[in-house]
């Protein structure tokens, strides 16, 4: 369930862009009627109505998030925090100025910031981030600290590899597809990573207690 509730956000943005390729009019005329005192001018074109009310819903549902974690009294953890933060910036920046570009920004600035934050608390703060992500594996797992700090530097390169890997395709194919790498692309890669790191992992089981 919880992987259901943080893609939310993500997998609304890809049902509310591909209903606005499909009712372009009336993605034009919803945005006009709601976020039309947002809009640089009112009035987006009906070629950038879909990319825009994506966002828009976006946001809304990344605030709604938030404000559940809160009411429940749950936490709200760093992650949610950059991304509301991100997606408000350069999702704002999108719907005012009419200008796709800035929330194709968005997920290489999140997958940066990932990266910049497990840089920082590495050798600023002394604190291995992926380890304490990943502290329930130290259940089941023997992980020497010198396969932490590496696992950390792993993970520091993917999320900078995914923001280059974002870019080269927001940069070099249609809206479209960026939207469908955005969801598929995206959790593939993603998908594959922990799988290969599972594997690589898998040697650090701890002895049953029948073997000892």
């Amino acid at each position: 369930m919880k992987i259901l509730f943080d893609l939310f956000p993500v997998i609304l943005f890809f049902v509310m862009f591909k209903w606005g390729e499909g009712h372009a009019s009336a993605a034009q005329s919803f945005l006009q009627t709601y976020f039309g005192n947002l809009i640089s001018g009112g009035v987006p074109s009906q070629a950038l109505a879909p990319i825009i009310l994506a966002t828009a819903v976006t946001i809304v549902a990344t605030v709604l998030q938030i404000a559940y974690l809160l009411v429940r009294r749950k936490k709200v953890d760093g992650m949610l925090w950059i991304s509301f933060l991100i997606v408000s910036v350069f999702g704002g920046l999108t719907i005012y100025f009419h200008n796709e570009t800035f929330i194709k920004w968005k997920p290489t600035m999140l997958y940066w910031s990932y990266a910049v934050a497990l840089i920082v608390s590495q050798f600023a703060l002394h604190k291995n981030l992926t380890r304490t992500f990943l502290s329930k594996l130290e259940d089941d797992l023997v992980i020497p600290e010198t396969v932490w700090s590496k696992l950390n530097y792993v993970w520091i390169a993917f999320f900078i590899a995914m923001g280059g890997l974002n870019l080269l395709i927001a940069y070099n194919f249609s809206t479209d597809i960026w939207v469908n790498f955005k969801l598929f692309g995206s959790m593939g890669f993603m998908f594959v990573f922990l799988l290969l790191q599972i594997i690589f992992l898998s040697r650090y089981s701890k002895p049953s207690e029948e073997s000892l």
